[in-house]
């Protein structure tokens, strides 16, 4: 990807000068030699209800996010290339495990990004944030309950979880979790270590209780048995067969209340 420059004033004038002339985005971007969502964004996020867009009033509100705010607020240039990858249908934990590969260290933690993805959607009252806190084009819909769904048997509630899951003290606990793609039968499934945010993947062949459980084991298995002690999951009826999980690597199984993947960390 690349590296984003931060909007000057005369650009601003620019897109201003623009907007009110009615040229359309993608004119105003390839005018700049800027990406079209950076103009959408810098439109959207400093236009005013009575006055429309005003080059001074967006300077000075990004001056004020570089001194205060959250990380994202305050660095343009992150904050550009997450909302794009966003805008591509990744998803918080894809985002975080790309930049750490590009980067070779951690750079930003998925519970950020939603973080930031929840207080835009509060401030601006903008519904189509959503899209982001549903995954873009990741389906994360609750499940519903139908005749004869599985039973989750050797269920345990995420509020037995060891107090060392919860304060990240201690590494070895997971957070799993299944990403379906818009494509029919296309599906990830993820596994994220709380501690050292290390983030493991594998497709499953389907995601059937026994297929998933089966591909859970196998990208665990090469985990050290001291760094795999528990690992954490939302409802979906593709963790039905989770007690293999313990069965055949040891590893303690625990499930977020109902409708509340977010327990998870």
């Amino acid at each position: 990807m690349s590296s984003y420059r931060q909007l000057s004033i005369e650009e601003r004038c620019e897109i201003a000068r623009l907007h009110e002339g009615g040229q359309s985005i993608r004119q105003i971007a390839a005018a700049l030699d800027r990406q079209p969502s950076t103009i959408s964004r810098e439109l959207n996020r400093n236009k005013g209800a009575r006055i429309g867009y005003s080059p001074t009033y967006a300077q000075q509100q990004a001056a004020a996010r570089r001194w205060s705010g959250s990380r994202l607020e305050r660095d343009d240039a992150l904050r550009e290339k997450i909302l794009d990858l966003l805008a591509l249908g990744w998803s918080p934990e894809q985002i975080c495990g790309r930049l750490a590969l590009e980067a070779g260290r951690h750079v930003i933690s998925h519970e950020s990004i939603y973080r930031f993805i929840h207080t835009q959607k509060k401030r601006s009252n903008d519904g189509s944030w959503c899209r982001f806190l549903l995954r873009g084009r990741l389906k994360r819909g609750w499940r519903h309950k139908r005749p004869g769904a599985i039973r989750f048997l050797e269920r345990r509630s995420i509020h037995d979880r060891p107090a060392e899951a919860d304060d990240r003290t201690s590494a070895g606990h997971w957070e799993g979790d299944a990403m379906l793609f818009s494509t029919p039968g296309q599906a990830v499934l993820v596994a994220h270590e709380r501690t050292s945010r290390i983030m493991l993947l594998v497709r499953p062949p389907s995601l059937k209780a026994d297929p998933t459980a089966e591909a859970l084991e196998a990208m665990l298995r090469p985990v050290p048995a001291n760094l795999r002690k528990t690992i954490t999951f939302d409802n979906g009826t593709e963790f039905a067969r989770h007690y293999k999980l313990t069965r055949q690597l040891g590893v303690e199984t625990y499930f977020c209340d109902t409708r509340s993947p977010w327990q998870k960390g």
